[in-house]
């Protein structure tokens, strides 16, 4: 039965059509869904386990859900994909404000016109992508907007009294009839506002200026929230709370593996970018790392959350920095670099709430302790411990490298040096080549100077060499040195 085809109430009628709401919708198409082993969600990540089983059993049980979590847990997401479990269209009396099904009409209007017109009542249909409501909760929304109020025009023009349910313009709540209904940030929606959805929710009364109308709409409410103890806006008053049958816990990604692949799969690279620079599968983990060390640090308020968009936004950063500079040099491609991780802290910055003393430490610091954490963590995936090794009386893998800087010599990377500049100061360091291919022995071309980059840094951080912060690059000398002249310097000012 093609649905176009069916353009009048009689045609429908005929067609064996039978009236069915929301919640029987979503649950009906889950069933079969879960019945053939497909698929359920595939774009949202690291959830299998967890919070996807949850609102299953939710959809199946017919309740409203709240999705409580902190930001940038796809919890938006998740709602807005519910549309895939909606029937393809469903038929609407055509015209009406309330999406009315023709032979469940829920509205004045609706019934008005199935009694004036019978079998010929035109039907229109609506597809599932048009079945969605989004309202973000603001001190500032009204009843009005959510339920509606009285159109002094509506009943001049249509010479009607205010007694007249005709004059009434109803909000965005029973326009979403036979919709999917979402409330993002549900605690900063003013309590007397929360008690206006109380009787939606379970009775299907509505009150407008004095109208009391029994208006039972077929909604699927989904409410997102921060968690209480966070949101200092507002809460989510107790009855309103009750009335809602699931609340679904979400979480950040639980492995830096997850992480990255929702990254790469929400990050906006160009096809061009993609060609012309070489992101070395390191510097993916490493951003994802830098994201999982700003989630345990104690610099960075926990209870706000760090976002999954701070590492979207920072392997977009990371890609257009390359871009940048390959652009400044004429060079016609370029591979990404550990110093380019510099490139995302504006990416960082913006994506995280300092505690009292990360504020002391200021934004720009903490943000280079979480780059340094995240080198110091995935190097000792693949090199020794640079400590352990001192320690003990295994010969030092390492003595080479940290000896020629010990000699006093010093090697300056450049975050917008060309490549072959970039190539020559990294060689110029002796025996850094040849200790990175003794450690990881299939590496070779662009990778490799990657790696011998990698080390330099892996070694500043395990205060085997020191790293020093110039105005467009950084500094790689001998520890001792550096500290002999920050003492120096120290002894000037005094």
């Amino acid at each position: 039965m093609k649905v176009k085809n069916i353009t009048t109430l009689g045609e429908l009628k005929r067609s064996g059509y039978r009236p069915k709401n929301i919640k029987d919708e979503l649950r009906d198409n889950l069933v079969q869904i879960l019945q053939r082993k497909e698929p359920f969600f595939t774009e949202i990540k690291g959830y299998d386990d967890t919070v996807i089983p949850q609102l299953q059993t939710a959809i199946l049980a017919q309740h409203n859900i709240l999705l409580l979590g902190l930001r940038g847990q796809a919890k938006t997401r998740i709602a807005r994909l519910m549309t895939d479990l909606l029937d393809e269209y469903v038929p609407v009396v055509a015209g009406t404000d309330l999406n009315d099904d023709p032979l469940n009409p829920l509205s004045r209007m609706a019934k008005s016109m199935i009694e004036d017109m019978g079998d010929k009542t035109p039907v229109s249909w609506l597809h599932r992508s048009e079945r969605y409501t989004e309202k973000l909760a603001t001190p500032d929304v009204s009843v009005a907007d959510l339920i509606g109020d009285i159109d002094p025009i509506k009943a001049a023009t249509m010479k009607l009294t205010y007694a007249d349910e005709r004059v009434i313009h109803y909000g965005l709540l029973p326009r979403s009839n036979r919709n999917i209904f979402v409330i993002n940030e549900l605690p900063d929606l003013q309590p007397r506002i929360q008690v206006a959805l109380f009787n939606i929710l379970q009775e299907g009364d509505i009150q407008i200026r004095g109208f009391k109308l029994r208006l039972p709409l077929d909604i699927q409410f989904v409410f997102t929230a921060n968690p209480e103890d966070y949101t200092n806006r507002g809460s989510i008053v107790t009855p309103l709370k009750d009335r809602i049958g699931s609340q679904i816990m979400t979480h950040y990604p639980k492995s830096v593996e997850v992480s990255g692949t929702i990254t790469s799969q929400e990050a906006r690279i160009s096809d061009e970018q993609k060609k012309k620079i070489n992101v070395d599968s390191l510097l993916n983990v490493l951003i994802e790392q830098i994201a999982m060390e700003a989630r345990k640090s104690d610099l960075i308020d926990q209870k706000s959350g760090v976002s999954a968009r701070l590492t979207i936004s920072a392997l977009e950063s990371l890609y257009s920095a390359c871009e940048r500079r390959m652009l400044l040099n004429n060079d016609s491609a370029t591979q990404a670099r550990i110093g380019d991780l510099y490139s995302i802290i504006p990416a960082i910055t913006g994506k995280v709430e300092l505690v009292y003393e990360g504020e002391l430490e200021g934004i720009q610091n903490v943000a280079y302790t979480l780059i340094g954490k995240a080198i110091r963590k995935i190097f000792l995936e693949y090199f020794p411990d640079p400590e352990k090794i001192k320690k003990s009386k295994k010969e030092n893998v390492f003595a080479k490298v940290t000896g020629w800087f010990d000699e006093g010599n010093e090697v300056d990377v450049w975050f917008q040096s060309a490549n072959d500049e970039y190539e020559k100061n990294l060689r110029s360091v002796n025996s850094l080549e040849s200790t990175v291919k003794s450690l990881r022995n299939k590496l070779h071309g662009d990778n490799l100077l990657l790696w011998m980059e990698f080390l330099l840094h892996g070694l500043a951080e395990f205060s085997q060499i020191s790293k020093l912060q110039l105005a467009s690059g950084l500094q790689f000398k001998d520890l001792m040195g550096s500290m002999m002249n920050f003492r120096h310097e120290k002894d000037s000012e005094e």
